[in-house]
């Protein structure tokens, strides 16, 4: 007893910092930001209490569909791209040649890129008249001398520019997941195969796949919640235009927020964002379950 009793304290020893800090920093502001929710808050404290009309309001509010729209039109642009590129890069860096260990390194580098960096080269890329993007299709002749394209003010062409910059950024970190993973794989697999007479092909969606399901679950799941959050790339090569077009929902809860002086109403719409995102992730790890029952 007196055993089990030391092991207990030297649990409780141990998980006790991170409680009392992700308490501190992670479960307070949530009740914080619910208590905000339902009041009227500007940056200078409590208002009124209001109950639910915060939540009310951005049912009717045609700037939060449009942002919560922007925000899910991202999600399907980046995720699947963002995917298949990682695990193509992925199967390349997993080779046997001689520049692997450097191919690692190459694919991997953008993710320890800060946000900003990664956007003002975005912009220096796709600048008009000046930018790499505009020069090079003059170079190769797809665009005219006197002509140039605005990628950041015409029609699709932002998404365009910020879905591009993104996966380049974020792709090495799945890479390096995907690639774990296919580490994981046993060889004596692919050898039996080969001997059964499949093609690589067949290995390939008969082994490779199926053994990277729990990765690919993991995958989409962090990016899902990731690209749902999305604020910086936008903030930083958009500006959430032209117009409001390309505003995605942290934006908008940051505008209203410390902009409009709103924060109560701010609070309503985050809850409303953890709520589609609690409710992607369970439905997420139902489809998981099933699939490997």
């Amino acid at each position: 007893m007196t055993y089990k009793r030391k092991n207990l304290l030297a649990a409780v020893l141990f998980l006790l910092p991170f409680t009392v800090f992700y308490t501190i920093f992670t479960i307070w502001p949530i009740i914080q930001g619910l208590y905000v929710s339902l009041h009227k808050w500007g940056l200078m404290g409590k208002q009124r209490f209001v109950g639910l009309k915060n939540y009310q309001k951005f049912l009717g509010d045609r700037y939060f569909w449009e942002a919560l729209g922007n925000t899910t039109k991202f999600v399907v642009l980046t995720v699947p791209v963002l995917m298949v590129l990682a695990l193509l890069l992925a199967l390349l860096a997993n080779r046997n040649s001689r520049g692997r260990k450097f191919f690692r390194v190459a694919y991997y580098l953008p993710n320890v890129l800060s946000v900003t960096v990664v956007s003002y080269c975005a912009l220096f890329m796709f600048k008009p008249y000046l930018g790499f993007v505009n020069s090079f299709l003059k170079t190769i002749g797809v665009l005219q001398p006197a002509e140039e394209i605005f990628w950041l003010s015409e029609g699709q062409r932002p998404w365009f520019v910020v879905v591009a910059a993104t996966v380049w950024w974020t792709v090495g970190y799945s890479m390096m997941l995907y690639l774990s993973a296919l580490k994981d794989i046993p060889g004596q697999l692919y050898e039996a195969a080969a001997m059964d007479g499949a093609t690589d092909m067949k290995a390939f969606f008969y082994i490779t796949i199926p053994m990277l399901k729990r990765t690919t679950y993991l995958i989409f799941m962090l990016q899902v919640i990731a690209s749902f959050k999305v604020f910086g790339q936008f903030w930083l090569i958009t500006k959430g235009g032209p117009g409001t077009s390309t505003r995605p929902l942290i934006q908008l809860i940051y505008q209203t927020g410390f902009e409009k002086n709103n924060m109560g109403y701010a609070s309503a719409m985050s809850f409303a964002l953890f709520l589609i995102l609690l409710v992607l992730t369970v439905a997420q790890l139902s489809v998981q379950r099933r699939g490997e029952r």
